[in-house]
């Protein structure tokens, strides 16, 4: 298993774990005229899109809910979470294979390599939070106190994405077809997600079935802190929690059965 040996490793690691983080974000607009600024205009672009497109033009209703912006925070509280979900994953089963020629010149603790994809994944997500945020409170629909609900959902989601892209990114150094199948399960996930949708329009049957998705719960609770302005359904977060912390063993154990024969593969 990981060691106490092991995250001191990946500890002293650190500035470089940051060093890397911040020449992803600096590649990003490096030699763009705007700079930064190319950060904040992609979420930017997507919240107006939700809202001046989805919850204008096509005007989809939620029950109970006569807002104008009401599909827009529906919408958004969904797919950001998705995005972050989707991307860190993406990322992290490809870590490995997509560094090998790093992993065969460097010694370092290979560990290293997710600790970056995720807290640059994460970093990424708290700009377009921030502004999904700020468009709350300009529109006067931010939820007030309860908004740090978001917390603990966001720690479950963090622990189910990181266990999953640790258990799979393991895995697709051996069988590289587990970072092709994972980006077309990623597809149909989504679908298979209430986030474009309401599940209330939903059949009973399948409404059943989406409780064996363990993004429905966390998706929902995003939507009910946004929209409802409540605390979600804490007893609802059981099933997620438990298969995060399925992942996050089978993680662990493949990695550590694994990673000695990692640069070997590659």
């Amino acid at each position: 298993m990981i060691s106490i040996g092991m995250l001191r490793d990946v500890w002293a690691f650190r500035g470089f774990i940051w060093g890397s983080v911040k020449r992803e974000f600096q590649t990003r607009w490096q030699g763009t005229q705007f700079g930064p600024i190319w950060i904040v205009a992609n979420p930017l672009a997507t919240i107006f899109i939700f809202t001046v497109i989805f919850a204008n033009i096509m005007r989809p209703s939620l029950p109970g809910h006569d807002s104008p912006y009401a599909y827009s925070i529906y919408l958004c509280a969904g797919v950001l979470a998705w995005n972050l979900f989707s991307e860190l994953l993406s990322r992290c089963v490809g870590i490995f294979v997509e560094h090998g020629n790093l992993l065969k010149k460097m010694h370092f603790p290979k560990l290293v390599l997710p600790i970056m994809v995720i807290t640059s994944g994460f970093l990424n997500f708290c700009i377009v939070f921030a502004l999904f945020l700020l468009f709350l409170a300009f529109s006067g629909n931010f939820p007030g106190w309860i908004v740090f609900a978001t917390l603990p959902v966001l720690a479950v989601q963090m622990a189910l994405t990181a266990g999953l892209g640790m258990f799979l990114g393991t895995i697709n150094v051996f069988y590289r077809d587990v970072q092709q199948s994972t980006a077309l399960v990623l597809q149909f996930w989504f679908w298979l997600t209430p986030i474009v949708y309401a599940a209330s329009g939903l059949p009973d049957s399948v409404k059943s079935a989406l409780e064996w998705n363990p993004m429905w719960p966390l998706i929902r609770a995003y939507q009910t802190i946004f929209l409802e302005h409540k605390a979600p359904d804490w007893l609802g977060l059981a099933f997620p929690v438990a298969v995060a912390v399925v992942f996050m063993f089978l993680g662990v154990l493949s990695f550590h059965r694994l990673q000695g024969e990692i640069v070997d593969e590659l």
